[in-house]
């Protein structure tokens, strides 16, 4: 497989996941039974999950690290993300 065919793979499974995720708060205002609501918010979240894995297969390693550069929050001084200390 060429290397532009997996990269459009790629992006269409991530769109998709990030429209998966963001259909679960427009769900859950629906006005749906509860147990309509979790079962369909239950789907989203699966189908955002494998989607997302599997645009990482097809984006590779190079896409993997830019999403876990943009998701570290904060750096101690050691290295390791932490959490703020908590006084006791």
């Amino acid at each position: 497989m060429s290397d532009s065919i997996a990269k459009t793979i790629g992006y269409t499974l991530f769109i998709i996941c990030s429209i998966s995720f963001l259909l679960i708060p427009v769900v859950a205002l629906m006005g749906l039974p509860a147990g309509k609501v979790a079962g369909i918010s239950l789907a989203l979240i699966i189908v955002g999950e494998v989607t997302f894995y599997l645009s990482l297969v097809f984006l590779g390693k190079g896409f993997y690290n830019k999403i876990k550069e943009k998701l570290k929050f904060r750096k101690s001084k050691r290295g390791t993300d932490t959490a703020p200390e908590q006084p006791e």
